[in-house]
């Protein structure tokens, strides 16, 4: 039972804990008033420059982790989608996530936010970055897997190297698929990408991300400024399954501090992405991620678009996300453990039937 605020000060948010491939994903899905902005990018925006507040909130202790992710639901811009959802991690406000689709579209359908048909259902969300073009399996109110297409990715840089404090020198790539990865090769650096060198691979991703963003500072030829390179993907050697199926181990770091548990839709697509433009992947082909933790995605090659004047790759990814938690939580804005600058104006006085 929820206490009774009797003096106005304790606010409340409704929430669902999901998880897919191990990454948590914190829905929000009431207790957010409304956000300035006519799209869900306009509103990431808003909340980057005027309520950031929100995400500290919920990714810290001791209401939160940096580990984990939180997606707000927010009315869509366009009318092709059925919701909106902003993104928000310890990096900040990346603009798409296979993960977080993957959890926000389960979460929307089985709580139904979005009423659930039976059998296969299409579903469009707004991401900050696009439409993300949702199809999800479903049985007996369950969804058992969502396939989502989301940004088109492309290499924007090829043979780069930054030089470590302590001298070595790493080659590496940059890709584009929702966000800058610097793409490394993990057995060159010695990982075998299992879940006993997380400490190892979260300390190398710091010093490897804080040196990239020196040399590389490119903007998106579409978004403009999208901030400094926050991720960093250890690509393991690439093994073929049965024809047209290849399976790579992988991990994902996110700066500042965090590896992913998850092999991470983003990551991915930015692998599909090098592959093609090395001519080790073609249409029609499935890559299969594997995380440190064993987890799982299925990347598909779906063939060649553009970004400005890039060739580019579009794919999708498909996972399934599991629920955790239904839950409120109560923000006391008189307790000395919440920063209420950036947050007070967001939280409705009385939880609406949605985050608005």
């Amino acid at each position: 039972m929820l206490p009774i605020d009797r003096d106005g000060r304790t606010r409340k948010l409704g929430l669902i804990d999901m998880q897919s491939g191990g990454d948590v994903s914190r829905i929000v899905y009431s207790g957010v008033d409304n956000i300035p902005g006519h799209s869900t990018l306009e509103k990431m925006r808003y909340l980057q420059n005027h309520g950031d507040g929100l995400r500290r909130l919920l990714l810290s202790e001791p209401y939160g982790d940096p580990a984990m992710s939180v997606d707000l639901i927010v009315p869509p811009g366009d009318p092709r989608a059925q919701a909106g959802y902003i993104i928000m991690e310890a990096m900040g406000y990346p603009l798409y996530s296979g993960s977080n689709t993957i959890c926000t579209a389960t979460a929307v359908l089985q709580s139904g936010l979005v009423a659930m048909q039976e059998g296969e259902q299409n579903l469009v969300l707004e991401s900050p970055a696009g439409l993300a073009h949702v199809t999800a399996q479903n049985r007996n109110g369950r969804v058992e897997s969502i396939t989502t297409q989301g940004e088109p990715a492309y290499v924007a840089a090829r043979d780069l190297q930054v030089t470590m404090p302590r001298g070595d020198v790493i080659p590496f790539d940059v890709v584009w698929s929702g966000a800058f990865f610097a793409m490394v090769d993990a057995s060159a650096l010695g990982f075998a990408l299992v879940a006993d060198e997380f400490p190892k691979l979260a300390s190398f991703g710091d010093s490897f991300i804080r040196e990239v963003r020196k040399t590389f500072t490119e903007q998106h030829p579409q978004l403009g400024d999208v901030g400094p390179v926050p991720f960093a993907h250890f690509m393991g050697p690439v093994e073929q399954a049965p024809a047209g199926h290849y399976r790579s181990r992988s991990a994902t770091y996110v700066h500042p501090g965090v590896i992913c548990r998850s092999p991470t839709g983003t990551g991915t697509s930015a692998r599909l992405a090098l592959m093609a433009a090395d001519g080790m992947l073609q249409p029609g082909e499935v890559l299969e991620t594997v995380s440190p933790r064993n987890s799982s995605f299925l990347g598909t090659y779906l063939g060649d678009t553009t970004v400005g004047d890039r060739r580019a790759v579009n794919s999708n990814i498909t996972g399934r996300a599991w629920t955790l938690s239904h839950s409120h939580l109560v923000v006391d804005l008189d307790d000395p453990l919440v920063d209420i600058s950036d947050l007070e104006h967001l939280l409705l006085t009385e939880e609406g039937d949605g985050a608005r």
